[in-house]
């Protein structure tokens, strides 16, 4: 395989778009990107384009990639449309790479977009409903809030409004996690604290207001251990990455010193057999394992880290996935500021889904723009010290007790 880059990346602010189309979102973020490489849209030759509930929420059940790529300027090239959940955007980009690489093309474009906002609320909640297998709905859920049976949820822990299922399944994975390891919701809610302080320092981000924990622990609850801060919102928003190999570098005469090589991209499905009992084999971690030995890395050499965290509790458990924290520690970790900017290794700078926002199509590549901008020294206030390797995470739907899909991406700083 040749060497990768990332050389371009863009976005939208995340957040509710009323006045803009899928194709104005789209068209934003692809041109940033492009701009950024240097590049033109000539210079395209494939995109992976990843929209997950385009078809659901719009009814653009096939092709959504070609019809809007296409009214942006970018047709007659091979558009390939990727879903896996919430780590399709992240699936893309795999793609690219592996496109990339094999020198198969030598500048691909990896793009997502979502408008999740629609004025039916019940449809854009039920948008989760299909993010498991839809045959055994009822056996999902006790299989998956099971997983939190001996904890006692205080009263009136529980939101009165409509929310989505999933938050039901992660709060019983925090519960499983506290009952495990003695994790206290006061935790959990450090991990939100630091991300929506994270947030404040970047424009990108959906919401920019700091909470205390003792605000995040005040705030309205979802359901126990979960407060409202702690929690992803619904999003509109794209993003966009431009890969190249070697060739492709000389193709768009770009400096180098601002392309940020990838040196592992790994994908994995999740695993029906799996136990709560084995954390060590969670696919998330066993991804991360086979990543750290492609890069030649450890999660030592990790300078920062962008995790999915559709909730706090997503953060808790893929920081341990990662080893940037031993088994049942993430939690005292998070609490000690461990994760936070100046910390020992710092999670979410960008603010992570709960406070960036979480447009399921373009989420893992937003997450994506964040560690390239780290890595090239532009994140402002945000800014990790010295960031030179970077290590990213983002999963999605249901498979037995753990995610359909993971993708962990680990990223270097060009030397010079």
């Amino acid at each position: 395989m040749e060497k990768a880059y990332i050389v371009g990346v863009g976005m939208t602010k995340f957040g509710r778009h009323p006045d803009q189309s899928i194709r104005q979102l789209l068209d934003t973020a692809i041109s940033t990107a492009l701009g950024d490489a240097g590049g033109h849209k000539s210079d395209v030759e494939a995109v992976y384009h990843s929209s997950s509930t385009q078809g659901f929420l719009q009814g653009q059940t096939f092709i959504p990639g070609q019809v809007a790529l296409g009214q942006i300027g970018l047709s007659g090239i091979p558009v390939f449309n990727i879903e896996n959940a919430c780590a399709s955007s992240s699936s893309s980009f795999h793609l690219a790479v592996q496109g990339v690489g094999s020198g198969m093309h030598d500048i691909i474009l990896a793009a997502g977009v979502e408008k999740m906002n629609v004025p039916d609320k019940k449809k854009m909640f039920a948008v989760f409903d299909g993010a498991w297998d839809v045959a055994t709905v009822d056996e999902n859920i006790e299989r998956l809030v099971s997983l939190g049976k001996g904890m006692e949820c205080p009263e009136g822990s529980e939101s009165e409004r409509p929310y989505s299922i999933f938050m039901k399944v992660y709060a019983a994975f925090g519960l499983n996690h506290m009952k495990r390891n003695g994790t206290t919701q006061r935790q959990i809610a450090a991990i939100a604290a630091k991300n929506h302080e994270h947030s404040v320092h970047n424009e990108y981000s959906q919401y920019r207001q700091a909470y205390s924990i003792e605000e995040v622990l005040a705030a309205p609850p979802i359901t126990y251990p979960l407060t409202l801060p702690m929690c992803a919102p619904i999003s509109d928003g794209a993003a966009a990455a431009v890969i190249c190999n070697e060739e492709g570098l000389k193709k768009l005469g770009m400096d180098k010193s601002r392309a940020v090589e990838i040196l592992a991209s790994v994908s994995m499905s999740g695993n029906a057999e799996r136990t709560a009992d084995e954390p060590e084999n969670h696919m998330a971690r066993l991804a991360a394992q086979k990543a750290y030995q492609m890069a030649g890395r450890s999660p030592d050499d990790m300078d920062v880290a962008e995790v999915h965290d559709a909730t706090a509790i997503g953060e808790l458990m893929h920081a341990e996935n990662l080893m940037l924290a031993p088994l049942g520690e993430a939690g005292p970790a998070a609490e000690r500021g461990d994760f936070t900017v100046g910390g020992r290794i710092p999670i979410n700078p960008s603010g992570g889904l709960e406070s960036k926002g979480h447009p399921i199509g373009a989420t893992g590549l937003g997450q994506l723009h964040e560690l390239v901008t780290q890595l090239r020294g532009e994140a402002g206030k945000r800014q990790v010290e010295n960031a030179r390797h970077a290590i990213h995470e983002n999963s999605g739907g249901l498979v037995g007790i753990e995610e359909g899909a993971a993708v962990i991406n680990i990223l270097g700083k060009v030397e010079a």
